[in-house]
């Protein structure tokens, strides 16, 4: 199989949980992967669209650029920034199943808790919510294929996020320990893939949320710190 291309969503506000992540996901990858920021700068010839008022963060809209930015070729791996790796990624690869899907995603079915999330930010609520955090891409399918830069562009946040450029069983299922989301009800452990969606151990008085230690170890272990 080709090497497992991983985009990650950076936003300056926090770019120790950018470098956090990928550290957890280097020290337990069986392979070699190829990890992309999705930098808000770096993608100025595609992106040209303003950031709406609904979105916390600068990757919110452009993690619908992944299969163009890997030529609508093999599969892709989105993932948001607040996370924490646990196992090997490359496994995620085992959990799609035999029948061909366009994207696979954690089908989460909740109302999130809080009415503010990271940093202050409003929590919005919607039809699918944090099913865009993990997105595993087929890149060749015809429904990738539509998110060209000219429909990312153009399309709502809704639209995308609900993913109505893609007919609903051409969605599959992740198990949902791959998007464990911190502090909410009802999550599978143990988990997989740890999502810090309310905000993580890096901001000020989140020292102490669930799964922190795990995060400080990780941060650690980067930082080369005995």
């Amino acid at each position: 199989m080709d090497t497992l291309r991983i985009f990650v969503g950076y936003d300056s506000r926090e770019p120790v949980a950018y470098h956090v992540l990928c550290h957890s996901i280097l020290a337990r990858a069986s392979k070699p992967v190829l990890i992309t920021p999705l930098v808000l700068g770096h993608l100025r010839d595609s992106y040209t669209r303003q950031r709406g008022p609904t979105e916390s963060t600068e990757f919110s809209i452009t993690r619908f650029l992944v299969p163009y930015l890997s030529d609508y070729h093999g599969y892709s791996l989105f993932l948001d920034s607040d996370m924490l790796c646990l196992v090997d990624i490359y496994t995620l690869l085992d959990e799609r199943g035999t029948n061909f899907k366009d994207v696979w995603v954690c089908p989460h079915d909740y109302t999130p808790k809080a009415g503010l999330k990271m940093d202050g930010k409003v929590q919005t609520v919607y039809q699918r919510k944090n099913w865009s955090s993990v997105m595993l891409f087929n890149n060749a399918s015809a429904a990738c294929k539509r998110l060209t830069p000219e429909y990312v562009n153009t399309a709502t946040g809704l639209e995308l996020h609900r993913f109505q450029w893609c007919e609903d069983d051409r969605i599959g299922n992740l198990p949902l320990a791959w998007n464990h989301l911190v502090g909410e009800e009802n999550q599978v452990k143990p988990p997989k893939l740890v999502h810090f969606t309310r905000g993580g151990p890096w901001f000020k008085g989140l020292e102490d949320c669930e799964y922190s230690a795990d995060w400080f170890a990780e941060r650690d272990a980067m930082l080369g710190v005995k």
